[in-house]
């Protein structure tokens, strides 16, 4: 591979970690500053993590700078030998068929959390973006994403095109949790 393109490579590579950060709540705002939900409410149920591994489709998200033009987002989970997860976030640039952007990190459970509330790192060692699983379906076909400060919101489906009765749904129980509905922006799927 030519010097040129190895070096665009780590440049994108430590761009999107640098963004998957922000995802989980370490840095930059929602457009404007604004928090989506004041009171970002406790997890509603504990999270089997055999269950909740595998492969995620965000149905939608709070917009953020890190994932600008991002479509096509899935998340991946796997269970770590470590007794860690394995977590590879993935998602098109500038439409359904863009360039592929992939981030990989590692989330350890926050003890006393029933396993809904996780901390990720991107950056080696240091384990601090919070990732709260505020809700999910009973057989873990949804579930509802964010962060203590409620800046940022993902709305995940194990399908990448939901039933509109599971969208619609889903847009209320977000309602329901305080979030502001209308900062939702759907995510589009090949």
């Amino acid at each position: 591979m030519p010097m040129r393109s190895q070096s665009v490579l780590r440049v994108s590579a430590i761009s999107l970690a640098v963004g998957a950060v922000c995802l989980l709540g370490a840095c930059a705002l929602t457009p404007g500053g604004k928090s989506g939900n004041a009171r970002v409410p406790e997890p509603a149920k504990p999270v089997d993590l055999g269950r909740y591994v595998g492969r995620w489709y965000e149905f939608a998200r709070y917009e953020n700078r890190f994932e600008k033009g991002c479509e096509a987002v899935t998340a991946d989970y796997a269970a770590g030998e470590d007794g860690l997860i394995d977590v590879t976030n993935s998602c098109r640039k500038n439409g359904v068929e863009g360039p592929l952007d992939v981030s990989k990190g590692r989330a350890k459970v926050v003890a006393g959390s029933d396993n809904a509330k996780l901390k990720v790192s991107f950056f080696g060692p240091f384990f601090v973006g919070n990732y709260w699983v505020l809700d999910r379906a009973d057989d873990y076909s949804w579930s509802i994403v964010g962060e203590p400060g409620g800046r940022y919101l993902w709305v995940l489906t194990r399908e990448a095109k939901p039933a509109a009765s599971v969208r619609d749904g889903l847009i209320e129980r977000v309602r329901a949790l305080g979030y502001d509905t209308s900062m939702l922006r759907v995510t589009h799927h090949g």
